[in-house]
């Protein structure tokens, strides 16, 4: 039988990493419900391996049931009946296994039925669910309004709601419009409060909503009259029933079992979560920058599908009485194929373990006062995630439809047929780097850690790391790198230009990440000699492609800009 979790030796490289232990200890509180709950761990051994142990549930579900429903999934998908959106029947089948399995609610606490696991193996769940079918990831992760409304409702309503979710129970976050995208401060489908029924209502349009359906939603609404920006909006929750019509489910290009739903709110009533004016500015903003990671782990896992169906297939596949597999062209894009996935993986554990300290202390704050220590420690592990999150949705999205177009490469002719699998996983990886904020989006989040320097002091951290001596070398690549990311950076400051800093932003900040990167896979050669070659292929194509950036910063002048500006064509 398959099971991706025990066929992929590189995600329990990751889960046992040396910073687990302390993050689990926050998680668990010092272990405290091991008196109230008898299956709760009593240590951190313990605590381990109840995540292997699901970890090997998730695989074995994702290797035999998600997996062989992908296809099948993806030809038939979702249908709108009666105004109801139905899954396909494999999707059923996938939300059931996992359901019977008590694997939904990984993060919630145990009161609710969750699993009060940290973020690390919830986003491997992920990624293993990603490999197997990309499209049923928005339904397991409940588009993290689970931890949402776990973090900022009322008691009330998180005792109402949450035990919901692992009873199967789906979820969505109604954000986006017909004209407001990326643009969430445009936002105009109002809310009212109701004083004769003591509710608010909504009323207004929803568009490309992800999984559209789901029982239970967070709506961004405005409700100060007289607003348009982000000052006038708020975050309710939302309980399905007669006053939603479902227009349509979009016909998409990928990711077909998720339905894509257009919306339709009328008089609807709805819970206030949190304070008003803060949906965007506060509840969204975390909101979306968990789905980031989720959107994050799910490019991983394509990636990963991607790279086995390659794999598999340059092994069978004879041309010239050989397997293509032996010849330099192929084995080249195969082992830069392999690279990129060890490297994107490494930047979305790294991220995860960085979100998961942040968030252990800010609910241990609303527990109790916190040392100035552990302040200190949050705000660090805050500054970090934040600036590391878009920086991980962009390098993996964009790498995981590198990989997959390098996999159908691969396969030649037949791999732009439906009779291969990489053909959905290719149409699947497209939309990562468009949904839940476009790469350009993350660019204008990630430039921060450019101009207040904190890709640079992480740099400088990584590089007094303790490494195996023989890696020193591969050291001394990323330091002159970091010497050269820092000269270019006080050349755009100087200028003092902001078009020509934005203009070379998507530069500079690729520049940072194949640094940042770059020393993740060394720390992980350190701790397992396996990646050392990975390293190596991976600093040295870095090298490479920083020194073209740089090149092309240093020759570019102010001027230049105006070349690439578009101009209407005059008849």
């Amino acid at each position: 039988m398959a099971n991706f979790y025990t066929d992929n030796e590189h995600i329990s490289f990751h889960l046992n990493h040396p910073l687990m232990e302390k993050i689990i200890k926050l998680k668990e509180r010092n272990y405290i419900d091991k008196e109230t709950y008898d299956y709760a761990p009593l240590d951190f051994e313990d605590a381990m391996d109840s995540y292997d142990k699901v970890l090997q549930i998730i695989g074995e579900i994702c290797g035999n049931i998600i997996a062989e429903n992908a296809d099948d999934v993806d030809k038939n998908g979702p249908v709108l009946t009666n105004n109801r959106v139905h899954y396909a029947d494999g999707t059923q089948k996938n939300l059931k296994a996992l359901v019977d399995a008590g694997m939904i609610g990984f993060t919630l606490p145990r009161k609710y039925g969750g699993l009060n696991m940290t973020l690390v193996p919830y986003v491997m769940a992920a990624e293993l669910i990603s490999r197997a079918d990309a499209s049923f990831v928005n339904i397991f992760g409940l588009q993290d309004c689970a931890e949402t409304i776990h973090e900022f409702a009322s008691d009330e309503l998180k005792d109402i709601y949450l035990p919901r979710f692992p009873k199967g129970d789906t979820a969505s976050m109604v954000l986006t419009e017909p004209d407001a995208g990326s643009d969430l401060q445009s936002v105009q489908l109002k809310a009212t409060y109701d004083e004769a029924n003591k509710c608010w209502r909504l009323n207004g349009v929803k568009r490309f909503i992800t999984n559209g359906n789901s029982e239970i939603a967070l709506v961004l609404a405005r409700t100060e009259e007289g607003t348009n920006d982000a000052r006038g909006l708020s975050l309710f929750l939302y309980e399905r029933d007669h006053t939603l019509t479902v227009r349509r489910i979009e016909h998409k290009l990928g990711i077909i079992g998720s339905p894509t739903c257009e919306l339709v709110f009328k008089n609807s009533p709805c819970h206030l979560v949190g304070d008003r004016r803060m949906g965007l500015i506060k509840y969204v903003m975390s909101l979306m920058n968990a789905a980031r990671l989720g959107i994050g782990a799910q490019s991983v896992g394509i990636a990963e599908a991607a790279y086995a169906e390659a794999y598999k297939y340059a092994n069978e596949r004879e041309q010239f009485g050989k397997p293509i597999i032996q010849f330099p062209a192929v084995y080249e894009i195969l082992t830069n194929m392999r690279v990129s996935v060890d490297a994107i993986r490494s930047l979305l554990y790294e991220t995860t373990r960085l979100v998961d300290f942040y968030k252990a202390y800010a609910f241990i704050e609303k527990e109790r006062s916190l040392t100035p220590e552990e302040k200190t420690e949050m705000k660090y592990y805050q500054k970090m995630a934040d600036i590391y999150t878009p920086l991980l949705k962009m390098f993996s999205s964009e790498g995981c439809n590198s990989i997959a177009y390098d996999s159908i490469q691969i396969h030649g002719g037949t791999g732009y047929m439906k009779d291969f699998p990489i053909e959905r996983i290719y149409r699947d990886a497209r939309i990562t780097s468009i949904y839940e904020g476009t790469t350009q989006l993350q660019l204008i989040a990630a430039i921060k850690g450019v101009g207040n320097g904190v890709f640079l002091s992480m740099m400088r951290e990584y590089e007094h790391r303790p490494i195996s001596p023989e890696l020193e070398y591969l050291r001394a690549h990323l330091i002159s790198m970091t010497n050269d990311y820092t000269a270019i950076v006080e050349l755009l400051s100087t200028l003092k230009n902001p078009e020509f800093f934005d203009f070379h932003a998507r530069r500079v900040v690729e520049i940072a990440g194949n640094i940042l990167i770059g020393y993740l896979l060394l720390l992980d050669a350190t701790r397992d000699n396996k990646y050392a070659k990975t390293a190596s292929i991976f600093i040295k194509r870095a090298m490479a492609q920083n020194a073209e950036k740089c090149m092309f910063i240093n020759q570019f002048d102010v001027k230049d800009i105006g070349e690439y500006k578009f101009e209407s064509a005059k008849n």
